[in-house]
C-alpha cells in the first residue's frame, strides 16, 4: 500500500477508531495517543494485513493491543477484561455495518449548525472543557451553555435521522 492509499485509509476510518479507544480509554487524550499508535503500527505491518479480512476489525484489534500495552506500561491505568473487550467489539462491529457513514453524516451536520451552538459542541465535546471550562470560554452562563448544547444535540438528532443534510437554524 503506497502512502496516498494509506492516508485516505487514515481519513476513513479515524473518527470510527477514536470513538472506540475513547470508549476504552475513557480519555480524551489517551484515545487519541492510541489511535495515533495504531496507524503508525499499521503502516509498519500493513504488509502482514490480511486482504479476505475486514481492515476496521484489524485497525479496532491494533487498538486494543495498544491500549493494553499503555495499561502495562503505567499500572494506574486500569486496563478492561476480554470479555467487556470482546463485547464492545461486537457492539461496534453490528453499529458499523448499520451505520457506516455516520460520521460523515455527523461532520456534515455539525457545519450547518449555526455558530453559537457550533461554538458550544467545539468547546465541550470537541475540547473535553467542563462545563464550566467552556461556558467562561464562551463568556456565557453553565447554565446557558447546556441551553445551547441541549439544542445543538436536538438538531444534530434531526439532521442525522433526516435522508438529506438540511440547513440547521436555531429555535
Amino acid at each position: 500500500m503506497d502512502r496516498e492509499s494509506f492516508s485516505r485509509l487514515i481519513h476513513e476510518q479515524h473518527a470510527t477508531l477514536s470513538a472506540y479507544a475513547r470508549m476504552i480509554t475513557k480519555d480524551e487524550s489517551k484515545a487519541a495517543e492510541v489511535v495515533q499508535d495504531t496507524f503508525v503500527a499499521a503502516w509498519q505491518n500493513i504488509g502482514k494485513f490480511d486482504v479476505s479480512r475486514d481492515i476496521s476489525s484489524w485497525l479496532r484489534g491494533i487498538v486494543r493491543n495498544k491500549w493494553r500495552e499503555a495499561c502495562r506500561r503505567h499500572s494506574r491505568e486500569i486496563g478492561m477484561d476480554e470479555e467487556t473487550l470482546a463485547a464492545i467489539e461486537e457492539t461496534v462491529t453490528t453499529w458499523q455495518a448499520d451505520q457506516p457513514e455516520i460520521f460523515d453524516r455527523l461532520a456534515e451536520c455539525r457545519k450547518k449548525l449555526p455558530p453559537t451552538l457550533a461554538e458550544g459542541i467545539d468547546a465541550y465535546y470537541g475540547q473535553s472543557q467542563s462545563t464550566e471550562e467552556a461556558a467562561a470560554c464562551l463568556h456565557i452562563s453553565s447554565s446557558s451553555l447546556r441551553k445551547r448544547l441541549e439544542r445543538a444535540r436536538q438538531a444534530l438528532r434531526q439532521c442525522l435521522q433526516s435522508k438529506s443534510i438540511p440547513t440547521l437554524a436555531v429555535q
